[in-house]
């Protein structure tokens, strides 16, 4: 093994983190090509645990435990949001004036809570703006548990988990979520681990009491999957979202982001010398030139992933504005293809408040142009942070990221990630009716 790819912990080295001169290409072959031997210990000393006592195996690594140590620091941290600066921006959402409620969700929350018992519903409720909110993680191994596990409830409760995923959803959201769920059974059939990643391997819970415009939302985390949906005052927000995969595509399951991709390198194919200087940050996506830490071991080069709520994220790339019109809708395709979890008429407010803030709005590119090699995209407004990465293998045997395993992220920076900003903005307008409504009886008393 060389020096570029020493063993970190049994399941990967240091060859995802190393710079490197030169382009980081592609692999030739299929993902197949990569799939570990089923002998390979890294498989064999695992095999048969379930999902609790691999949890247990895999803390025992010095590595991982330095990692969950400063995750947990920073999930006891008070949440402030993603900021380019340190400093959230104030009064950049607001809720509509007259909101049209869907009332699909909530119907659909209220039929999961009926087939649970007293027990299971206490396990899965939180209060709306409880801490457990920023709980979730993406890895295979659980690090909190939140809620409830779908692979130990009965199937009519499962059932009925899918429900609310598919009321609350776009038709195109939900097959993406159950897809990156589906290819995660997937992958525990390849390595033969069924108890520990499998489609059911996901923990859900509730938060607040489903309504039509009070707060109240749900969650879904576990590997490769977290969502967060939001329902406030007749608007919806699902963030944080991050969905990926490994293997990212089957000869059964269409690659999770293919459109994504094709607009994004359309886009980055179309700028000209002057646009690409600007747009594209580094050469590779293990350039020498990135500063110390800027490749994680875990996260990559994604920057928005589990328990980042507060990291302050600098503007990269080029501005919107740089771009010509026909650049700049590539671009608004990729922001529609991130918030596509929304159900409409939630997405078109959603690109709405996106168009906005266009003349903020940035793209970053990381590798190159061309499709040639594996790339690091990120596009960031006030009003949105979404990425797409791609990764070296942990349970595929490719040591430098590849097109076939994929992390994506979506954030809303400034504090409504979680919908935090919207649920503050409602409870000061329900104060503000109260401080009103009492006022008036005030004001209609007689005089004594």
């Amino acid at each position: 093994m060389s020096q570029q790819d020493q063993d970190i912990d049994g399941y990967f080295t240091t060859a995802r983190t190393t710079a490197r001169t030169g382009a980081v290409e592609l692999p030739a072959d299929s993902w197949t090509a990569y799939l570990v031997d089923h002998e390979d210990p890294m498989l064999t000393e695992v095999r048969g645990l379930t999902y609790r006592e691999f949890t247990d195996r895999r803390r025992e690594a010095p590595f991982l435990q330095g990692l969950l140590a400063s995750w947990q620091a920073l999930y006891e941290e008070p949440f402030t949001g993603v900021t380019a600066d340190g400093t959230p921006r104030p009064d950049l959402y607001d809720l509509p004036a007259e909101p049209e409620p869907d009332p699909a969700p909530q119907a659909a929350a209220e039929a999961l809570l009926a087939l649970l018992d007293p027990g299971q519903r206490q396990a899965l409720r939180h209060p709306v703006t409880a801490p457990q909110w920023r709980a979730w993680s993406n890895p295979e191994f659980v690090i909190h548990r939140v809620g409830l596990r779908l692979e130990e409830l009965a199937e009519e409760q499962v059932a009925a988990v899918h429900g609310v995923l598919r009321a609350s959803l776009s038709p195109e959201g939900h097959a993406r979520v159950t897809g990156a769920m589906e290819l995660n059974g997937v992958l525990g059939r390849l390595v033969d681990l069924p108890l520990v990643m499998n489609d059911r391997s996901y923990w859900f819970a509730l938060y607040g009491t489903p309504d039509p415009l009070e707060p109240w939302g749900w969650q879904l985390f576990g590997h490769h999957v977290a969502v967060h949906f939001v329902s406030v005052g007749g608007r919806h927000v699902i963030a944080p979202v991050f969905l990926g995969g490994e293997p990212a595509l089957t000869e059964d399951h269409p690659p999770l982001f293919a459109a994504r991709e094709a607009t994004a390198l359309e886009l980055a194919g179309s700028l000209d010398a002057a646009q690409r200087a600007a747009a594209v940050v580094y050469a590779s996506v293990l350039d020498p030139a990135m500063p110390e830490g800027r490749v994680h071991p875990a996260d990559e080069r994604h920057v928005a992933g589990a328990f980042r709520d507060n990291r302050v994220v600098p503007y990269e790339g080029i501005p919107a504005t740089e771009l010509t019109p026909r650049q700049q809708a590539l671009l608004r395709e990729v922001a529609a293809d991130c918030l596509a979890l929304l159900k409409e008429p939630q997405r078109a407010a959603a690109l709405a408040l996106y168009d906005r803030h266009l003349p903020e709005t940035r793209f970053a590119w990381y590798g190159a142009t061309d499709g040639t090699q594996p790339f690091y995209l990120r596009l960031h407004s006030p009003v949105l942070l979404a990425e797409l990465d791609h990764h070296a293998g942990v349970w595929l045997g490719n040591r430098l990221p590849a097109r076939f395993h994929v992390h994506t992220t979506l954030r809303h920076p400034n504090g409504n990630d979680y919908g935090r900003a919207l649920i503050d903005r409602w409870q000061q307008q329900e104060g503000e009716r109260e401080r009103g409504g009492r006022a008036a009886q005030r004001g209609g008393r007689p005089a004594s």
